[in-house]
């Protein structure tokens, strides 16, 4: 393409000959080059068919068998998409508030707006619920393509050119490093990609000074479909809106504070149009058991930064994933040589960008990109501003038409940061295949497009271009997809194939809700079974796991992981039957992958007790406590004395065993043996939370894996009492290990069952459940309180006999509601805490949006009818901001203006 002359609004060479641009920057749409209409099209189809094609080299699903449902992609957003395809369909007991399937009872609306309010996750209603994992990959694929497409148009804004350029560079961003190494695996996190041009947009038309009331709307859609990396989208929109006031030419500096101060009030209307989803999962996160701590005490180096911007490089690389492509690197690194370019503009730009790549690496910073808490996992969640600010700096750079020497100064630099990187993890053959081979043939179409060519040249040189970005972009995805598969802990879950449909339909077969539970634990097929099975369990893996349920389960014996942001089924009879569990999933022996519903013998869900004996202490032990919320003594909890083994220290209220083949104490690793005395005929059960090895016992061994406050094991059975009603327990630790004192309980299967008769006879006369409600009837005179088994989790308002509703007591972690003198009927229901706050924040947001948008309709109207007519050329000037600097020209029609 020949040069040609500037433009006094453009102030530049455009890169391609085109009719006059309107002061927007932009021409009207009715004149636009097709090209230019269908490029964001074009973006999305290369970014997409890219996408698949290197999925379908790898054989990943749904192009072959190799499942995707790896980490979290596996272990919540499948099952969460179960649950809102259960939802959509009526097929599950809870609604939006409520969900009774998982952790025996937990809040949902925040789950819904953190992980379900992606827009494109909805389309899973339109699938059958066994191929729930198929629009689960639509949503990661589609939001790969909107938001490529929506990037195209952005650049558009950011600077007129060629829409074609414009699309293949926005590919580089649909396919950056994070999409490929940290999106994939959770889809909630893809909305941001989309969010981060639809800010631009949006904080564009504030330049402008045009679509106040568009704009907010934009900024409500961003934050309501994900409003975790909406934030970091906005803190990187701001950054560039104030880049771009600070190096416009010729611009008063009240017309910059005009423009931030139409940006923030924007910005503010627009989130809090979203209102409910902050307040709901703020007050939901602050009432959540806290995550593990996760210190940030290894930056990468910086090579290590700098062999990022290197396509190809591996996932288990610790260190912001911020490539873009070669072509996207190589017109970065010809960024500053671009003469046509001001200084300041260039130096603006890279000094952008250098600032968000260090913040990425300091505590303080990574603290303000995640919301102020260190996230448990990714430190680099917010990778993808900086890739979206890489894209708009190689925009920049090829739309002022980088000259062939400028062009190999860039080459160059690239060469250099190769040779740098050389060693470093990121740089591998991969790497080294796109850099030479894809660079070489970017390098010469970018040199043929800095010279003037006929039409079929121009043709055959985008075609090559357009070939180089959709091949490499492919063989990126296939590297790094083949580099991830092969970490080992990136195994894939089952989710929704063979085994777990079949242990669904077992489950079904068994339902018999809410007269009791059927639970898929302890088997975890995901680390949200009960979402992806069905059935009401003890199993929850969530950000916003109530720290109620997590310490009231873990209290009464059930296990732990990540330190109680995922919550167990209990593993023994008597947790069973106080949760009401009446059949539960169980491996059968010597069959792989195969699981049969066993039944239990529960109490009812709600039983009515005259007293509720209050706790014994802190030293209470898990077997107090589980006879305490019974009502009955069903445990023996003898003595243990060490008799084998190394000899154990006395440890805080128990044991500190010695490390395990220590020279001199235990020779042969047979561990410490511990004695006691119970009643034959007993079954043994043994319980220490934070103990690491193995536990043998009468009739059998089990694996510990604890770890203090991390990893907390369940309470295990370890055979039956043997006829001289001697019980020995071995424990053989890895490492040093605390056991308890009272580590050991034989429970009376005779006693349990009459405890269970006992509740079952102070169950209610009837009882339902729907939604977030829960309603029984009593038999009359019905006195003292009403225990639930459900986590007294906040929110829930019970009334007795159609009275005042109050907040119900807790009793053992459980609800409690008390009955009074005597009562016949019991309603309670949950509302979710913070959502009214929200819902009337959203409302005033919403009054004022209409406001002006009917003031600004109004008064455009107005002058509609009150101008007279006038040639073109007598139009009264209006200045406005644009990337150049302001212009003058006629103020904005009636369908551009918003609010002035």
């Amino acid at each position: 393409m020949a040069p040609t002359p500037a433009t006094p609004q453009e102030a530049v060479r455009p890169l391609e000959v085109a009719r006059p641009l309107p002061p927007s920057g932009n021409p009207p749409a009715a004149h636009r080059p097709r090209g230019r209409q269908a490029a964001p099209l074009l973006a999305a189809a290369l970014s997409m068919g890219a996408y698949c094609l290197g999925l379908a080299l790898y054989g990943s699903y749904p192009f072959g068998p190799r499942s995707r449902a790896v980490n979290d992609l596996g272990n919540q957003f499948v099952p969460f998409h179960a649950r809102l395809w259960d939802l959509m369909h009526g097929t599950t007991s809870g609604d939006l508030f409520f969900n009774w399937s998982s952790g025996y009872g937990v809040p949902f609306l925040a789950d819904f707006f953190t992980y379900l309010m992606n827009p494109l996750s909805w389309l899973v209603g339109l699938f059958p619920r066994a191929l729930a994992d198929l629009p689960v990959f639509l949503v990661t694929l589609l939001s790969i393509g909107l938001g490529a497409a929506l990037m195209t148009v952005f650049l558009g804004r950011l600077h007129p050119g060629s829409g074609l350029l414009r699309a293949l560079l926005s590919v580089g961003y649909g396919l950056c490093a994070w999409v490929l190494n940290d999106g994939f695996a959770d889809p909630m996190w893809m909305w941001g990609l989309v969010a981060l041009p639809m800010l631009g947009i949006a904080a564009d038309w504030c330049l402008r000074r045009t679509r106040w009331a568009a704009g907010t709307l934009l900024v409500a859609l961003a934050w309501a479909g994900n409003f975790y990396t909406a934030a970091m989208a906005t803190l990187a929109t701001a950054l560039v809106l104030v880049l771009r006031l600070l190096t416009a030419s010729r611009t008063a500096w009240r017309d910059r504070g005009a423009a931030l101060a139409r940006a923030a009030s924007m910005a503010l209307t627009g989130i809090l149009l979203t209102a409910p989803v902050l307040t709901v999962t703020l007050q939901a996160g602050r009432s959540a058991q806290p995550a593990p701590e996760m210190p940030y005490d290894d930056p990468p180096s910086l090579l290590g930064q700098w062999a990022q911007l290197l396509p190809g490089g591996p996932a288990a690389a610790s260190a912001p994933n911020i490539s873009v492509g070669v072509p996207g690197l190589l017109l970065v690194a010809v960024f500053p040589f671009v003469r046509a370019l001001p200084l300041r503009v260039r130096l603006g730009w890279y000094g952008l960008a250098a600032a968000v790549a260090a913040s990425f690496t300091w505590e303080p910073t990574i603290l303000l990109w995640h919301g102020f808490a260190l996230p448990n996992g990714s430190l680099y969640r917010a990778a993808f501003v900086l890739s979206g600010i890489l894209v708009m700096i190689s925009w920049l750079a090829l739309a002022h038409h980088p000259r062939p020497r400028e062009l190999a100064a860039g080459a160059a630099l690239v060469a250099l940061l190769a040779w740098l990187c050389r060693d470093q993890a990121a740089v591998g053959t991969t790497t080294w295949v796109l850099v030479a081979g894809g660079g070489t043939v970017t390098l010469l179409v970018l040199a043929a497009l800095a010279v003037p060519h006929t039409s079929r040249t121009r043709t055959a040189v985008t075609a090559a271009l357009t070939c180089t970005v959709l091949l490499g972009s492919a063989y990126t995805a296939w590297s790094v997809t083949a580099v991830r598969d092969g970490i080992d802990w990136f195994q894939p879950k089952i989710t929704l194939a063979g085994p777990s449909l079949a242990a669904r339909d077992g489950l079904l077969a068994r339902a018999d809700w809410p007269r009791s539970r059927t639970d898929p634990g302890p088997h975890e097929f995901a680390d949200n079974d009960p979402l992806l099975l069905g059935g009401e369990g003890g199993s929850y893996y969530s950000s916003f796991v109530p720290a109620v349920t997590a310490r009231t389960l873990q209290g009464l014996g059930a296990g732990w992981y990540m330190k109680g942001r995922h919550t167990l089924s209990f593993e023994d009879p008597v947790g069973r039957a106080l949760m009401g569990v009446g059949s539960y999933l169980s491996p059968v022996p010597q069959r792989r992958a195969l699981f049969v519903p066993r039944p239990a013998r529960p109490a009812p869900l709600l039983t009515v007790r005259r007293t509720l004996p209050p706790a014994v202490g802190e030293e209470e032990t898990v077997f107090a406590r589980q006879e305490r919320l019974l009502g009955a003594t069903v445990y023996e909890v003898p003595a243990l004395a060490p008799t084998a083994g190394p000899a154990p220290v006395p440890d805080r209220g128990g044991w500190l065993l010695p490390a395990a083949r220590r020279p001199g104490t235990d020779p042969d690793g047979a561990g410490t043996t511990f004695t006691a005395h119970c009643t034959p005929g007993s079954t043994a059960f043994w319980y220490a939370p934070w103990f690491a090895g193995e536990v043998s016992g009468p009739a059998g061994r089990s694996t510990g894996i604890g770890s203090q406050d991390v990893t907390a094991n369940p309470l295990r059975p370890l055979g039956p009492v043997p006829a001289d009603g001697t019980v020995s327990v071995r424990f053989l630790g890895k490492g040093p290990q605390h056991v308890p004192r009272q580590a050991l309980g034989c429970l009376s299967g005779r006693k349990l069952t009459a405890a269970v008769n006992a509740l079952r006879a102070r169950g209610p006369a009837e009882l339902t459940t729907g939604g977030h409600r829960l309603t029984a009837r009593l038999h009359p005179g019905s006195r003292g309180s009403a225990v639930l088994a459900l986590p007294a989790v906040p929110g829930w308002g019970c009334s007795v006999d159609g009275g005042p509703r109050h907040a119900p007591d807790s009793f053992g972690g459980l609800l409690a509601v008390p009955l009074g003198p005597g009562a016949g009927r019991l309603s309670c229901s949950y509302l979710p805490p913070g959502l009214h706050t929200g819902l009337a924040g959203s409302a005033a947001a919403a009054l004022v949006v209409a406001a002006v948008a009917v003031s600004g309709a109004v008064r455009a109207r107005r002058r509609v009818h009150r101008r007279p007519a006038r040639h073109p050329a007598a139009a009264p000037q209006m200045r406005r901001i644009t990337p150049q600097g302001p212009v003058s020209g006629p103020p904005p029609g009636p369908g551009e203006k918003g609010c002035s």
